[in-house]
């Protein structure tokens, strides 16, 4: 059964908005800048994302929901990327609440927001039972974010051939944080 998650959103200060074709320069800026992928891989080419954004889009059409597009929604200008979707973690597929941000957005609580926005949706929208995020171990302040959002430490991993720690969130454990 499909089920949908809204395509436009709006935080207190951001819009989150379906990723689409449209956003490919963006999002090769983004995958291009050194201090913003020191903790996703490295930087990328414009060929692997054209890849990636078509991979997030088909993402969207195959599950009903997906990564959305991050936008300062006083200014309109490109944050970053975020949102939910499925990532193979060992031999389960698990919905993934992932974020990233240009260094411009940072320290000041925008990544939690989308964080915690996708939570929301994962658990209101999706009716998800549980939903993980994770990150390098080194990266202390997407720890910080998954932890503002409710996520506890579940388990280290390998994921993209690189050492991560993974953190769980239950929808039962949600519900008894939820504001």
């Amino acid at each position: 059964m499909l089920v949908e998650c809204p395509q436009e959103l709006r935080t207190s200060r951001l819009l989150l908005t379906r990723i689409q074709p449209a956003d490919l320069n963006d999002l090769v800026a983004f995958y291009a800048d050194r201090e913003v992928t020191a903790t996703l891989g490295g930087q990328r080419t414009s060929e692997w994302v054209a890849e990636y954004l078509y991979k997030q889009i088909d993402h969207w059409n195959e599950n009903g929901f997906g990564y959305w597009t991050i936008r300062d929604l006083e200014t309109g200008r490109f944050a970053g990327r975020g949102g939910l979707r499925f990532a193979r973690i060992g031999e389960r597929d698990e919905v993934e609440v992932g974020y990233g941000l240009l260094a411009d957005f940072w320290g000041r609580g925008l990544a939690t927001e989308v964080a915690r926005e996708s939570v929301r949706v994962g658990f209101e929208n999706l009716f998800l039972p549980e939903v993980v995020s994770f990150t390098q171990p080194t990266n202390l302040a997407s720890k910080r974010v998954m932890e503002k959002a409710g996520f506890r430490y579940d388990r280290d991993i390998v994921y993209a051939n690189l050492p991560h720690v993974l953190y769980r969130l239950t929808a039962e454990d949600w519900r008894g944080i939820a504001p």
